[in-house]
């Protein structure tokens, strides 16, 4: 099977974690590179985090930790969703590993430019280390086969009434990454509020491997639904339409996000009818095949150790 290489640029996090594994495990994906940002909580807890998760699963690939803040703002975090330390509720063995000596957005570069073919990025954070990477490489786009993120909504947000939290927390960011010309494919709310694991597969989890119980400790702490009533896996979407974009329904638009604006900073402009007659941007995922997605994220678990 040819795998595809990516990239994978993350704030974990517990849904960030689920996603880690699963571009960990699937068999379609080969991860060179992870890079953390500051979003769920700082970015020193979420390398951390990253480092953490790597050594549980015994694997060898590069940690890169990234910017500390947003572009021009104030981080706010989401540690009320997450746990303080953005991961509660497993308690990880403690190890000697280190984050590369070098900024995320150099890293990302020095991986893309040493890959004999184009690498697929992934942000399921705020695209902090993403702009910051095309401001200081703008040459680095030749070597970009598409960006997928997790963030942003066609709808209602999560943060603010309009704004999700990946892009309320840096606005500027997500605009220069969406202005950027490259393809984009945007896994919002409007899917990864349907991306649902039922109570009664959590239920098993604990049971499947050493993976599942680490998860299902993780998940008795995660605040985004309930263990009763089901969880939601915001991020695991951008890994799944990696490997079963059957599974999601797109609609090419062109997407703004708006900087300004007490209310409204944050917002993803989604002209999905077409009014502002702009050349489409983004590849916007609005509907999702909840049957499908369960049946494959049970699927990848389960190769997990």
């Amino acid at each position: 099977m040819r795998k595809t290489p990516i990239i994978l640029d993350t704030d974990p996090g517990i849904d960030d974690a689920v996603a880690i594994a699963a571009a960990l495990f699937a068999p379609q994906l080969d991860l060179k590179l992870v890079t953390t940002v500051a979003g769920n909580v700082s970015v020193e807890k979420t390398t951390r985090n990253a480092l953490q998760l790597m050594h549980f699963w015994q694997r060898d690939v590069p940690v890169a930790q990234g910017a500390a803040t947003p572009l021009v703002r104030k981080l706010r975090d989401a540690a009320y969703v997450h746990g303080e330390s953005g991961m509660e509720g497993y308690a990880f063995v403690e190890h000697q590993r280190q984050p590369l000596d070098k900024p995320a957005f150099q890293a990302i570069y020095e991986c893309l430019t040493a890959s004999v073919e184009p690498v697929t990025l992934v942000a399921i954070g705020p695209l902090t280390n993403i702009a910051l990477l095309l401001t200081q490489y703008p040459d680095c786009k030749a070597k970009i086969k598409r960006l997928v993120i997790m963030g942003g909504s066609a709808g209602r947000g999560n943060f603010t009434p309009n704004a999700e939290f990946n892009l309320a927390i840096d606005p500027e960011a997500g605009a220069r990454v969406f202005e950027s010309g490259l393809e984009i494919v945007m896994c919002g709310l409007d899917v990864t509020n349907q991306a649902v694991l039922s109570p009664e597969y959590l239920a098993t989890l604990s049971e499947l491997n050493q993976t599942g119980k680490m998860l299902h400790a993780l998940f008795s702490h995660y605040r985004s639904g309930s263990m009763a009533t089901g969880l939601r896996m915001h991020d695991l979407c951008a890994i799944a339409w990696l490997v079963k974009p059957e599974l999601f329904q797109t609609k090419h638009c062109f997407v703004a996000v708006e900087t300004h604006g007490e209310f409204t900073a944050g917002t993803t402009v989604v002209d999905i009818e077409g009014r502002y007659q702009r050349e489409p941007n983004a590849h916007v995922a609005l509907d999702l095949d909840v049957a499908g997605f369960q049946k494959w994220v049970a699927e990848v678990l389960a190769l997990a150790p």
